[in-house]
């Protein structure tokens, strides 16, 4: 079922220093003048200009100011402050005058501003803004190894309960459609509608974690989400059951998003990537095991309630782990933590964290949440490239919990229960994907690390196991299809299903890799875009499963699904050969100069 947010950290990365433009920062934590400021600086010079005919215009790509010298700049500033009142620019009283007098004291403000940036930036960091202290325990990255793969541990445990939903219905549909009398597109839509939330919560978890902490969200997200579990298992008509299940989707999305961004938290640049690794098993464990549960409570002549009721301990489970083990880890909330404890320690309100002056409007908030990620997605063809490639193979996991019984159940008698048991060929191919990446693939990323250092690598190097991947993802479709008959063993589409594995996770892993080293400081918003599309397919795509299992046969509908993951099959080969040319027209990538 679902690979839902592999996801990389939700949370963007830190700023790299450059001799030219010095980050003070204590780990990923740090003090920096906003590069968006000089362009909203830039933009308001420009409407100025014509206003005025003397402002200068910002040139983004130098630094420079340009169209009118400093000097001659001053001179004309000073030459129009000393008019007197009412006259224009070029003698005369005009109408435009008043709003040309507030552009030039705007102007001069703005100026002076910059300029007592630039002496704060020589005079060093603010001795008031918090920082972490070197070796200090607070830091998530300081604590013991054991500890940190303790709350991995945690993290994968949540995301694997949210994916373990999604997919447990799967195996009750037969008693669903009898207890409700709706139509199998409908109980189909418990499946969709739990995925759908999928949607809509990255959009809020991520970016309130980045405000508010990891726990606190934590916290909420699995309070709610334990209720809405016991909703639907108390349910008594098709409104109630659809409406929770979406709603609990909503809830469950939280750890797709922020269990890997936990990880981001605790772990650095060198050992993130084994945990991540380790971590992205539990996407594809989740919906592996929910087809097993739901289909041995439906053979063993239980209420479909006990899958509900099932997934109500579950998660009560995680909730309690969630509020005994799991402390703060998102670094800013805890310096703004240390921040606060400092104020009311010493009586000094001059100590601050960068946090607390992010910005907190209304407008900014709707920017970063629901614009900025499909501003990114319109703009980037690497981005479209890789979320169109990835959501439809997300599509692809979801469709196959209702092709596996037409081949298990219909051709080689299956009960459901035995049905169920088949994706764990699924969930093993995930698994050594995961050992092909820790072992060969990112060894050679290492490699390659070292050679260009003090540069990072290139993000095209993260392609290489996607172009395998890719092969492994339509050779298998092709094989699952054509091996569907009653006189070939059920183990062949059983293996191909593992193939299907390495090549899913395999393709996710490294896409999920390339999306963050490419967009760097807007890789947040990037990974939210990705998701909300991949969801979309994943909710759509079990709709007109069954119909196309029907009406086109195992064989043909499997062919077809293979045809299209053919096609998508070069995106890394082409993105490997015009990535660096894409990057360095990028307007977002953090790595803007062909490699």
């Amino acid at each position: 079922m679902s690979a839902p947010s592999l996801a990389p950290p939700i949370a963007e990365p830190a700023p790299v220093a450059t001799p030219d433009h010095p980050v003070h920062s204590s780990h990923h934590i740090h003090a920096y003048r906003n590069p968006s400021r000089k362009s909203s600086a830039a933009s308001h010079l420009n409407d100025s200009d014509d206003a005025t005919r003397v402002a200068p215009r910002y040139d983004e790509k130098t630094g420079n100011k340009s169209g009118g010298g400093s000097g001659e700049h001053s001179d004309r500033l000073s030459r129009t402050s000393s008019s007197p009142p009412g006259i224009g620019l070029y003698g005369g009283v005009s109408p435009g005058d008043r709003d040309a007098e507030m552009g030039l004291r705007a102007m001069r403000s703005r100026e002076e501003e910059e300029a007592r940036e630039i002496e704060a930036e020589k005079a060093g960091p603010d001795p008031y803004q918090v920082q972490f202290e070197p070796g200090e325990n607070i830091n998530p990255k300081n604590w013991s190894v054991l500890y940190r793969w303790f709350l991995t541990g945690i993290g994968s445990l949540l995301v694997l309960n949210s994916t373990f939903a999604s997919s447990a219905p799967s195996g009750i549909v037969t008693d669903l459609m009898e207890y409700f009398t709706f139509s199998q597109e409908v109980a189909i839509l418990t499946i969709s509608l739990f995925v759908a939330g999928y949607c809509v919560g990255p959009l809020l978890w991520g970016p309130l974690s980045e405000s508010y902490g990891r726990r606190p969200i934590f916290i909420i997200a699995f309070f709610c989400y334990t209720c809405f579990q016991l909703g639907c298992a108390l349910s008594k008509n098709t409104a109630s059951i659809l409406i929770f299940r979406f709603l609990g989707g909503t809830f469950a999305s939280a750890p797709l998003t922020n269990s890997g961004a936990l990880l981001a938290d605790i772990w650095d640049g060198k050992h993130r990537g084994t945990a991540m690794s380790w971590f992205a098993l539990a996407p594809f464990a989740g919906p592996s095991i929910g087809p097993i549960v739901g289909g041995y409570i439906f053979v063993a002549g239980a209420s479909w309630r006990w899958v509900f009721w099932t997934l109500t301990i579950f998660a009560g489970v995680c909730l309690f782990l969630v509020i005994a083990f799991i402390p703060e880890t998102y670094a800013p909330k805890i310096l703004a933590n240390k921040a606060k404890r400092l104020r009311k320690e010493t009586g000094d309100d001059r100590y601050w964290a960068p946090l607390e002056k992010n910005d907190t409007s209304f407008k900014g908030r709707v920017n970063d949440i629901l614009l900025k990620p499909f501003i990114i997605l319109a703009k980037e063809p690497m981005l479209q490239a890789v979320t169109l490639y990835m959501s439809f193979v997300y599509g692809v996991v979801y469709l196959l919990f209702e092709a596996f019984p037409f081949v298990f159940v219909q051709i080689h008698g299956f009960n459901m229960g035995e049905n169920g048991l088949t994706f764990l060929g699924f969930f093993l191919g995930g698994v050594i994907a995961v050992i092909l990446f820790i072992t060969v693939f990112e060894p050679r990323y290492q490699k390659a690390a070292r050679k260009r250092a003090p540069a990072p690598p290139t993000p095209e190097t993260r392609l290489e196991f996607c172009v395998i991947a890719g092969v492994c993802l339509f050779v298998a479709m092709f094989w699952f299809g054509w091996t569907a008959y009653p006189s070939i063993h059920w183990i062949s589409p059983v293996l191909a299903a593992g193939l299907l594995g390495i090549g899913t996770l395999g393709l996710f892993v490294s896409l999920f890799n390339y999306m963050v080293d490419v967009y760097l400081w807007s890789a947040a918003s990037a990974l939210a875009a990705n998701t909300v599309c991949r969801s979309v397919f994943g909710a759509v795509f079990p709709l007109f499963a069954t119909q196309m299992y029907k009406k086109l046969n195992v064989h043909w509908a499997s062919s077809l699904l293979g045809f299209v993951a053919l096609v998508c099959a070069p995106i890394p080969i082409v993105l490997i050969k015009f990535g660096p040319k894409l990057r360095a027209r990028s307007k977002f990538s953090a790595n803007r100069v062909a490699a």
